[in-house]
């Protein structure tokens, strides 16, 4: 690896990555960073799934929300509810293979929403089921507000 091609990428990332595109453009694959060029690829994918765990979580703790402090329902949390569900969607479209990961992170996600749910309520995370009431497409389902 290039000593310069290394410093550059630790002191100006956005030139660095102006770089290594333009050293794939020409072909020139023997100059590339590979493995800064490796590390930032995987770390993309990482991105994309810790999106969908943070939409998820958002989602859910509203869901909780809703579900649990029907006194307090407002408007501010079905426009939370009906966008974070728009983003989740889009987001699985655009990157079909987060689908099978959606399963995966569930768990995750919805104990995050508790622990949220929790201390924005003041109720603390007992204050809601220790599992997900719903599954996975009840979430992304449009129809969780009317019961």
């Amino acid at each position: 690896m290039n000593l310069t091609m290394t410093t550059l990428y630790e002191t100006d990332y956005l030139a660095w990555t102006q770089q290594q595109a333009d050293l794939l453009r020409s072909g020139r694959l023997a100059a590339l960073d590979i493995e800064h060029l490796a590390e930032e690829i995987e770390s993309m994918g990482r991105s994309e799934l810790h999106q969908l765990e943070s939409r998820l979580s958002v989602l859910l703790m509203h869901l909780l929300k809703w579900k649990y402090q029907p006194a307090r329902r407002s408007r501010s949390w079905v426009d939370t509810i009906s966008h974070q569900r728009r983003r989740i969607r889009k987001l699985l479209n655009k990157v079909p293979s987060l689908q099978p990961k959606l399963s995966e992170i569930f768990d995750d996600a919805y104990e995050d929403a508790r622990v949220d749910a929790g201390n924005e309520t003041g109720l603390g995370k007992m204050g809601f089921p220790e599992c997900c009431p719903w599954t996975v497409e009840d979430v992304l389902a449009d129809r969780l507000l009317d019961e």
